[in-house]
């Protein structure tokens, strides 16, 4: 089955599937504060990246949320991040109440590296928390940190998904890489933990996670559009190892960041599809919609 053309056809192609919708497990929506900084950000990526980064979605939070209706996307988990100590429980209890208000978000929380992270983040699983997200290159922590390791073993045995962009694209942090984060499982091996971006560009090392440990998943979010090529291209091998963990792969988009539509990222995995028999409608409905919706338990 060839993916769709345009964000317009999405939604029959959705359908042709034979699913209920979309469960998009990386998007982000942010106080507006912050998401203009974070526009501002992206506006200067020729600096930062070496290459344009137009923001495709870059409209009002209310066109944002028809725009993911209007696609089909029933379930969507809206992501925070902290850059720095003091953010992330503000922004946790943001996320906490955008998640409950908004039709299709579920709430979700962040952590960075402070003696406060445990108490929280606690609060925040208290109040419906389904999903965690922790950028390490924004970030610029490191991982292992023991400040976070009591949270770690609260998500672990919460068994909520925590999205982690570990990885070193699109450049690298200090603290970035797959063999670090890796160190954080060793001490947690039962976290379910999705390598955002599946690693990106260590597409082969974030599926031996997978292969080692058994709550590790990747996202698909920018993975195998035209656009990462230039830094995180796919191995030729991909869709056969992902035949291999078909079951451990869900949708991501980091909609509304964007630079292209969002029929590109459905289009790049419905390709993976095509390529090894393996996979087909039955790991697209999986990807796109079950594996995504059972970690967020909806």
């Amino acid at each position: 089955m060839t993916g769709p053309r345009s964000d317009a056809e999405v939604p029959a192609w959705v359908a042709e599937l034979g699913l209920p919708g979309l469960v998009d497990i990386h998007t982000h929506f942010l106080p507006e504060r912050v998401l203009s900084k974070v526009w501002a950000y992206f506006d200067q990526a020729e600096q930062h990246y070496g290459v344009a980064w137009p923001i495709h979605y870059r409209h009002s939070e209310e066109t944002r949320l028809r725009v993911l209706r209007d696609l089909g996307v029933t379930t969507f988990a809206p992501l925070v991040y902290a850059h720095k100590p003091g953010m992330a429980a503000w922004l946790t209890e943001w996320a906490l109440d955008f998640g409950h208000r908004t039709p299709g978000a579920v709430p979700t929380a962040t952590i960075f590296p402070e003696p406060e992270v445990t108490t929280y983040l606690a609060k925040a699983l208290e109040a419906g928390a389904r999903c965690v997200k922790v950028h390490v290159q924004v970030g610029a922590f490191d991982p292992t940190d023991d400040l976070l390791d009591p949270a770690w073993g609260l998500l672990a045995e919460a068994g909520v998904p925590v999205v982690v962009h570990c990885g070193h694209g699109p450049r690298p942090g200090a603290h970035t890489g797959l063999d670090v984060f890796e160190g954080v499982l060793r001490r947690h091996p039962a976290l379910v933990a999705v390598l955002a971006h599946a690693g990106m560009p260590e597409h082969g090392a974030a599926l031996d996670l997978v292969e080692r440990y058994p709550g590790v998943h990747v996202d698909t979010t920018m993975v195998g559009v035209a656009f990462s090529d230039h830094f995180g291209p796919l191995p030729a091998d991909w869709p056969a190892r992902l035949a291999e963990h078909a079951d451990r792969v869900v949708l991501g988009t980091d909609f509304p960041n964007i630079p292209y539509p969002y029929a590109e990222q459905l289009a790049a995995i419905a390709g993976w599809a095509a390529e090894d028999d393996r996979l087909g409608p039955g790991f697209l409905r999986a990807v796109l919609h079950d594996t995504p919706a059972k970690l967020l338990g909806t």
